[in-house]
């Protein structure tokens, strides 16, 4: 039986699993759209397979990533959090997770919920880009520059562009699967019907 092609860098079990069944699909629920926020501004300076590994860690402490809860963590509940080895233990990125859990909420108020806000910023229709290469794929793009310029003035931290994208193409609002990847067409089509290439392809 052959071996299903994949992006490059899903070459782990637990990387293989992730890129499977959850990288590149949209997503609209609000609590995952919170995870896949406080997720990739841990990743900061870090492998996302260090963070996959920890995941249920965060999953735990952030009380399942409710922003609400989360938004209501005292002083003394994010000092307990510096002891908890389940998660990244950096203080400016714990401290993070509960600021931005209160302003996700003040854009939960503002738009009705942070998947209308989110989505936006592409015109609520995933980017389908024909990368052949992960080479071809840009660090940043003008819709994460966009997103991290309107989120930081609205009291987040940990959203620059770079990490700003790697949050767009965790929860679909790119699909950045190399077009050798088995699930490049999979996701497009779960995202908007036949793919429509971006990008390098036929360059």
């Amino acid at each position: 039986m052959a071996t299903a092609t994949r992006c490059s860098w899903a070459h782990t079990p637990l990387g293989i699993a992730y890129h499977d069944t959850e990288w590149g699909v949209p997503v609209h629920d609000d609590q995952t759209l919170f995870e896949f926020l406080t997720l990739e501004g841990a990743q900061a300076g870090l492998s996302w397979e260090t963070i996959l590994k920890k995941r249920e860690g965060y999953r735990e402490a952030f009380l399942d990533f409710d922003p609400a809860r989360v938004a209501r963590f005292t002083p003394r509940r994010i000092e307990r959090l510096m002891q908890n080895e389940g998660i990244v233990r950096n203080r400016l990125k714990v401290g993070s997770a509960v600021r931005n859990a209160r302003a996700f909420l003040a854009i939960q108020d503002e738009f009705g919920s942070y998947d209308a806000y989110v989505w936006k910023f592409v015109e609520k229709v995933p980017r389908i880009n024909g990368w052949r290469t992960l080479r071809d794929v840009p660090p940043r793009t003008a819709e994460s520059d966009a997103l991290s310029r309107d989120l930081l003035p609205r009291g987040f931290s940990f959203v620059g562009s770079t990490i700003c994208y790697a949050f767009m193409q965790a929860v679909g609002l790119v699909n950045d699967h190399t077009i050798d990847c088995f699930r490049y067409r999979r996701v497009g089509k779960r995202a908007r019907g036949p793919v429509r290439p971006r990008g390098h392809v036929g360059a």
